[in-house]
C-alpha cells in the first residue's frame, strides 16, 4: 500500500457510514435483507428520508455481494432523493451517503474521487460541528439507528441507543421518534415482563408520543393497536385500526399488523383476508407468509379440539395450507428460525420425522447466532419434538432445561417450565422416590424465583439419591442464597 493510499485509508476509517459500522455480513442473510430493502424502495414506504436510507443500505449490501456498479447506482439515487426532499437542508443528510461513496470509490481504486468525497464529509462536519469529538450529528445517529434496526434483531439495542441520541438533539423529529417506537416495539414483541405490570410499557409510551408528533402515521397506529390488545384496551385499539385503514389501506406493513391484531382477537377470517391483501403487494415477505401460517395453524388446532369428533380431513387441509406458507417463508428467508421450527413440528405431525429432524439440526448449526428469546423458543420446540414425536424424554428434558435457564420471561420459557413440571409430576405419580423428578421440580422452582421451595425439592431429591453430588451442590448454593 502506497503512502498516499495509506493516508486516505486512515481518513476513511474516521468516517461514519455503513463501511465503518461493524455490520458483519456473517450474521445476516444478505439476500433476505436485499429483498426487504428493495420492497421498501419499490413501495415507497415511509418518508422520503427512509427511502434514501434504504438506497444507502442497499448500496452497502450490493458492495458485500460484489456488485459494485449497482452499489454506485444506489448511492447516486440516495443523493438524488435527499437533495430533492431536503433541498438547502440536505448537506447534513448527505454525510453518510458521501462517506459510503468515499469508501466505494476507494475499493474500486478511484483514489482521487475517494479523496474528493472524503473532503466533502470533512468540510460538512466542520460546518455543522457538534462541539464534541465523541458526539455525532442527529442525522448521522438517525441513519445509523435505521441501519441497525433493519440489519438484524441482535442489533436492536444499538438501534435504540442511536435513536435516543438523535432525539436528545431533535426531540420532536417525527422520523427518529417513529424509528425509536418501532425498535422498542420489536424488543417487547416476544417478552412477557410487561404483562405482569399495570403500567404501560416503554413501547406503548413511545408509540403514543410518536403519534402525537405525527398523528397520521398508519404503521404506528397499527402497531399501537397490537400492543393495546395485550393490555385489553380493546376500544382504543379498534379506533386505531379504523384510522390506520383510512389513512394507508394499501400499505403492507399496516395490513400485516392489523392482520396480527385480528389474529390476537381470534378473528381469523378477518386476519387472513388482511394478510392475503398484504401479500399481493409484498409477495416476498416471509413475515406475512408466517403470519398467514399462524392463522391457518389456529384453524387446524380449533378443528383438532373437537375431539372425539374432529374432522381429520379438515385438520389435514388446514395443516397443508399452513405448511405451504411456512415453506415459502423459509424459502425466502432461510435464516427464519421461528418459521423453520414451526415447519419442522408440522412435518413431524405428518410423521415425516427425518425431514423435521433435519430442520432442527440445520437451525442448531446456526445456534451461536441466536439471540436469547430465539434460543428459548428453539429449545422449547426441539424439546416438544423429542417428547411428543420421538418419545425421547431424556432429550426433551435436556432441551426444556436449556430453555428454562435463559432468564428472559417469554412464552417459550413458561412452556419449558410447564412441561418439566408435567414430566416430573407424572414420574412421581408412579414412583415417589424418583430423585431426578424431585430435582426437576427444584430446578423449575429456582428458575421461577422460589428458592425456599427449590431447596425443599432438592432435599427430597437427596433423600432418594444420597450420594448425588449435583443435587448436593444445588442445595448448598440455595441455602447460601437463602441466608
Amino acid at each position: 500500500m502506497s503512502e498516499g493510499s495509506s493516508a486516505l485509508l486512515s481518513r476513511l476509517q474516521q468516517l461514519q457510514c455503513h463501511f465503518t459500522w461493524d455490520l458483519k455480513k456473517e450474521s445476516v442473510d444478505l439476500e433476505d435483507l436485499s429483498t426487504r430493502l428493495q420492497n421498501d424502495i419499490q413501495l415507497q414506504l415511509g418518508k422520503p428520508g427512509a427511502v434514501a436510507h434504504s438506497y444507502n443500505f442497499l448500496a452497502y449490501v450490493r458492495y458485500l455481494q460484489d456488485q459494485q456498479e449497482e452499489a454506485l447506482s444506489h448511492l447516486n439515487q440516495s443523493e438524488e432523493t435527499i437533495t430533492e426532499r431536503y433541498a438547502d437542508e440536505s448537506e447534513r443528510r448527505l454525510i453518510v451517503t458521501y462517506g459510503d461513496m468515499a469508501w466505494l470509490k476507494y475499493h474500486t481504486g478511484d483514489y482521487t474521487q475517494s479523496q474528493s468525497y472524503c473532503q466533502r464529509v470533512e468540510d460538512q462536519l466542520l460546518k455543522y460541528t457538534t462541539g464534541s469529538s465523541t458526539s455525532l450529528l442527529p442525522e448521522v445517529y438517525g441513519e445509523k439507528a435505521w441501519t441497525y434496526l433493519k440489519f438484524s434483531r441482535s442489533s436492536l439495542s444499538k438501534a435504540i441507543d442511536c435513536f435516543r441520541k438523535a432525539l436528545e438533539v431533535q426531540t420532536r423529529d417525527s422520523e427518529w421518534n417513529a424509528g425509536y417506537a418501532i425498535a422498542l416495539f420489536r424488543t417487547e414483541l416476544r417478552h412477557l415482563e410487561n404483562l405482569e405490570k399495570g403500567e404501560e410499557s416503554p413501547a406503548i409510551k413511545q408509540l403514543r408520543f410518536a403519534l402525537e408528533v405525527n398523528p397520521d402515521d398508519a404503521v404506528l397506529q397499527a402497531m399501537l393497536a397490537v400492543k393495546l390488545v395485550v393490555y385489553k384496551k380493546f376500544h382504543e385499539a379498534k379506533d386505531l385500526v379504523k384510522k390506520a385503514l383510512e389513512t394507508d389501506p394499501d400499505n403492507p406493513h399496516v395490513i400485516r399488523y392489523i392482520g396480527k391484531y385480528f389474529r390476537m382477537l381470534d378473528q381469523l377470517d378477518e386476519s387472513i383476508d388482511m394478510l392475503e391483501r398484504a401479500l399481493k403487494r409484498a409477495d416476498q415477505s416471509p413475515f406475512i407468509h408466517h403470519q398467514l401460517a399462524l392463522c391457518y395453524k389456529r384453524k387446524k388446532i380449533a378443528e383438532q379440539s373437537h375431539k372425539p369428533f374432529s374432522n381429520q380431513r379438515e385438520v389435514r387441509y388446514w395443516r397443508r395450507i399452513c405448511i405451504r406458507h411456512l415453506e415459502e417463508a423459509v424459502k425466502i428467508r432461510p435464516s427464519f428460525v421461528l418459521a423453520s421450527t414451526d415447519l419442522a413440528l408440522l412435518y413431524a405431525e405428518e410423521r415425516d420425522i427425518r425431514r423435521a429432524e433435519n430442520i432442527f439440526l440445520q437451525c442448531l448449526q446456526k445456534f451461536p447466532e441466536f439471540e436469547e428469546s430465539l434460543c428459548q423458543t428453539f429449545h422449547q420446540r426441539y424439546a416438544d419434538f423429542h417428547l411428543y414425536h420421538k418419545k425421547n424424554e431424556v432429550e426433551a428434558i435436556a432441551h426444556y432445561t436449556k430453555g428454562l435457564l435463559v432468564a428472559l420471561k417469554t412464552e417459550a420459557r413458561r412452556l419449558c417450565s410447564k412441561r418439566l413440571k408435567q414430566i416430573a409430576e407424572r414420574r412421581l405419580s408412579k414412583n415417589r422416590d424418583d430423585g431426578e423428578a424431585h430435582a426437576l421440580l427444584g430446578q423449575v422452582a429456582k428458575a421461577e424465583g422460589n428458592k425456599k421451595k427449590a431447596a425443599e425439592f432438592y432435599e427430597k431429591a437427596l433423600d432418594c439419591d444420597v450420594d448425588n453430588a449435583e443435587y448436593l451442590s444445588a442445595l448448598c448454593e440455595l441455602r447460601m442464597e437463602l441466608q
